[in-house]
């Protein structure tokens, strides 16, 4: 997610890849185990030894190097799964001298939790196009190891829970993957909607700057005109009029950035952090609107904030922003005593002019406000 006053994001697809590679390694380091176990304890006739304990020995090696995937944090790599694949259609080919045949009838051998773990392990790992061979591979591997030990098994029911399996781990991290891939591209629109803000925040302060010394230059002229320091014509004081005319003529023609997109709720946000005495609860929807509307909210909520300071008599307000039937709604609401509104002295003016007037006169905008003995709340819509 965006870091405040900053303009980078972790990636949700890079956040979501560690999440289950860690996970996905701390589950195959558990299962791993509890196979060790219970091939030791299950080891009655016809399990041979001398099969059991080098295959178990290299499953347990390669469960120590899961191990230290999760404890690490680290991706996992393709190899290790790849090797973990090649493990287990060995130990699935070999369970006539692994598996009692009592587990193997009833289908709760330890190799067939192992079966179920390594598909989704690779469905974690690769995409689809390398997951759907994979795991039709482990699990014939399985049915035929079955089939193996005991000719007269029925696999067909064993193979059918594997297939669902399958199918379940890829369109799971399809989806998931789609569904994080989607919330970057939101992050990146949003990241750089507040760069433009930013933009738009040293724009205007230059703008300021410029104004400040075009206004100190052009009075300074104009107060030499008027001590009479020049009682006829001079070159002197026409070049320096030209040069204050010329920069007003530049700075009127300056461009504007006043339709660049700005994150809405990220304006919004900073303008309820710098309210005094009155506590904010934010729920805000991320919203990018042109500069121009986004100046008109921020000052329409800035008013309103200040009043429920100044009049409300709480210390607590709510500030909301979402869409609702196409338009962008933001409301700003208290508890406080309330007002009448056909009653506000003429010095109140910032209700009038601030937020109603203002908002009514933005092209597809408008606002209204709702006050009682139980609280206000100020309404402001915008549609694009």
């Amino acid at each position: 997610m965006a870091h405040p006053g900053s303009t980078r994001y972790d990636s949700a697809t890079r956040q979501f890849e560690k999440a289950t590679a860690r996970t996905a390694a701390g589950a195959r380091s558990v299962v791993g185990a509890v196979a060790v176990v219970s091939a030791a304890f299950g080891a009655v006739a016809p399990v041979s030894w001398s099969w059991l304990a080098p295959m178990v020995a290299t499953h347990l090696v390669c469960t120590a190097l899961f191990v230290g995937v999760w404890w690490r944090k680290a991706p996992l790599p393709h190899w290790l799964v790849a090797g973990d694949v090649v493990i287990t259609v060995a130990l699935c080919l070999a369970q006539r001298h692994l598996v009692a045949t009592e587990a193997l009838d009833t289908g709760s051998s330890w190799v067939a939790g192992l079966v179920t773990m390594t598909i989704v392990i690779a469905g974690v790992t690769w995409k689809p196009q390398v997951v759907v061979p994979v795991g039709l591979a482990v699990a014939g591997a399985y049915a035929a190891g079955v089939r193996i030990a005991s000719p007269s098994h029925d696999v067909a029911g064993t193979l059918g829970i594997h297939l669902v399996q399958l199918l379940a781990i890829v369109l799971l991290m399809t989806l998931l993957r789609r569904s994080a891939a989607a919330t970057d591209t939101f992050l990146e629109r949003k990241v750089r909607a507040e760069i433009s803000l930013m933009v738009e925040r040293l724009r205007r302060e230059d703008e300021l700057k410029q104004v400040g010394s075009i206004h100190e230059t052009a009075l300074h002229t104009l107060t030499m005109v008027g001590l009479g320091t020049y009682d006829e014509p001079s070159p002197t004081l026409s070049a320096q009029v030209r040069t204050d005319l010329a920069a007003l003529e530049k700075l009127r023609d300056a461009p504007r950035a006043d339709a660049a997109p700005i994150a809405l709720d990220t304006l919004l946000d900073e303008v309820a952090g710098r309210v005094t005495g009155l506590e904010v609860r934010r729920d805000l929807t991320p919203e990018t609107v042109p500069g121009n509307v986004a100046e008109r909210f921020a000052r329409a909520v800035t008013e309103a904030l200040a009043n429920i300071a100044l009049h409300a008599g709480v210390r607590e307000a709510e500030l909301v922003s979402r869409r609702r039937d196409g338009q962008i709604l933001v409301e700003v609401a208290d508890a406080g005593r309330g007002f009448d509104q056909d009653q506000l002295p003429p010095d109140r003016f910032g209700v009038r002019g601030s937020i109603l007037d203002m908002m009514r006169s933005l092209p597809n905008g408008g606002a209204e406000i709702s006050s009682s003995a139980h609280g206000t709340r100020v309404s402001l819509w915008w549609r694009p």
